[in-house]
């Protein structure tokens, strides 16, 4: 049984955990805070590495209350990531359980019983990594755990037979979750299906960031184009992403060469990490690219490689709603955008929108056609449109409490 708390596209809280203000105030007290101290919310993750939804996790961290709620995290790995030292900084707590293998179904179970068996008290667990939802958010709920959520970030899966089985697990997720979020409608059909969607039981909390770290600075731009060696008239294309499938960084690469046939100089700022970089590098080098192309590594000051760019391309195949698109149109870019990804990340005029299948040379033609322009302050604009962390603070405090909340 649900209840909508408010109008339409409310966050639905399901009746049981609903009551009277007094109980809402005892349940947000119980369990892992002690005397007056802050509830504890579980986010489950993949890892803490600089990804997109470790990005947009990190930034409501740093801005809600934590005298409310604190911040504790799952992952599916055992290796140290890149945000672990600034978590624990801000006093949450790091939990690992296996990586999900399909043989390891009984393990992965047992894994999760134990995490809740032995730190009991979450007033909420918030699932970002919706493949195996289905499978931790029940065990949370049998363990007394009051709100589940699901949170659909992506739009796609990976090819094979991974993708298949993430399809198949995310099977019936939204009658498994209390709340179901998403960061676009593409992604909450994805993951939810377009029943649900349709059906007001998905809400969109979109992908927000802290608008002001990205306001453009010429002082910056001009010092981190220094240190990267890029000539102050160098004309260069930038991309902030993981070398995954999904970002489609051959096809960049290709758009890359074309538009060095027309303006040699050009360089292509690459900034993070994944599993293709070493066959990216590769491919620069077969089409005689490797000096005009810079790979950064992941950055925890990224707002400062956008200010050094002149153009953000971004060929994804799938996205939910990417967080990099946003920040580089904070940063004052001019953004050519995959039509493969939702036009809800078209925020301000800088982006459009492109189909991958015109090919290579018509997006670079479509780049060197748009190339000239005058860098604005844009950070407002993204604010003003609701893509602002503190806006989403505020949302996210009221449902881990359980008190009324609209988009």
């Amino acid at each position: 049984m649900w209840k909508t708390h408010g109008g339409a596209g409310a966050v639905r809280v399901p009746a049981e955990i609903t009551g009277s203000p007094g109980e809402k105030r005892k349940r947000s007290t119980e369990g892992m805070s002690q005397g007056n101290g802050p509830v504890r919310v579980l986010q489950v993750l993949g890892g803490t590495s600089l990804g997109g939804a470790e990005s947009r996790v990190m930034d409501s961290y740093r801005h809600l209350d934590r005298s409310r709620i604190q911040f504790d995290f799952c992952v599916h790995s055992q290796e140290e990531g890149f945000f672990d030292k600034e978590i624990e900084s801000l006093g949450g707590h790091i939990y690992r359980v296996p990586r999900f293998q399909v043989v390891n179904w009984l393990a992965y179970r047992k894994a999760w019983k134990d995490l809740f068996r032995e730190h009991p008290g979450y007033v909420a667990v918030h699932g970002h990594m919706t493949s195996t939802a289905s499978i931790y958010l029940p065990i949370a709920k049998a363990a007394g755990v009051p709100l589940t959520i699901a949170h659909a970030r992506s739009a796609g899966v990976d090819p094979g037979l991974k993708g298949a089985m993430t399809r198949f697990l995310r099977k019936n997720l939204g009658k498994k979750a209390d709340v179901c979020l998403t960061c676009s409608r593409l992604a909450g059909e994805a993951v939810f299906g377009e029943k649900m969607v349709a059906a007001g039981r998905v809400t969109t909390v979109p992908n927000a960031i802290d608008a002001r770290e990205f306001a453009f600075s010429e002082k910056k731009r001009n010092q981190k184009r220094a240190e990267l060696g890029i000539g102050a008239q160098e004309f260069v294309i930038g991309h902030v992403g993981r070398f995954g499938h999904m970002k489609n960084h051959a096809f960049l690469l290709d758009v890359f060469a074309e538009i060095c046939r027309k303006v040699p100089d050009s360089r292509l700022l690459l900034v993070g990490e994944g599993g293709l970089m070493d066959s990216v590098r590769e491919k620069a080098a077969s089409l005689g690219l490797s000096d005009r192309v810079i790979f950064t590594g992941n950055q925890a000051q990224v707002a400062d490689f956008y200010m050094t760019m002149d153009f953000f391309v971004f060929p994804s195949i799938f996205e939910g709603l990417p967080g990099s698109v946003i920040e580089a149109q904070a940063s004052g870019l001019r953004c050519l955008v995959s039509d493969s990804v939702t036009d809800e990340v078209l925020i301000t005029p800088l982006a459009q929108a492109r189909s991958l299948s015109e090919g290579a040379a018509a997006w670079a033609q479509e780049v060197l056609a748009r190339r000239d322009y005058e860098r604005k302050q844009m950070a407002q604009a993204i604010k003003d449109a609701g893509f602002d962390v503190s806006d989403q603070v505020k949302f996210l405090e009221k449902l881990y409490l359980q008190e009324k909340c609209e988009k």
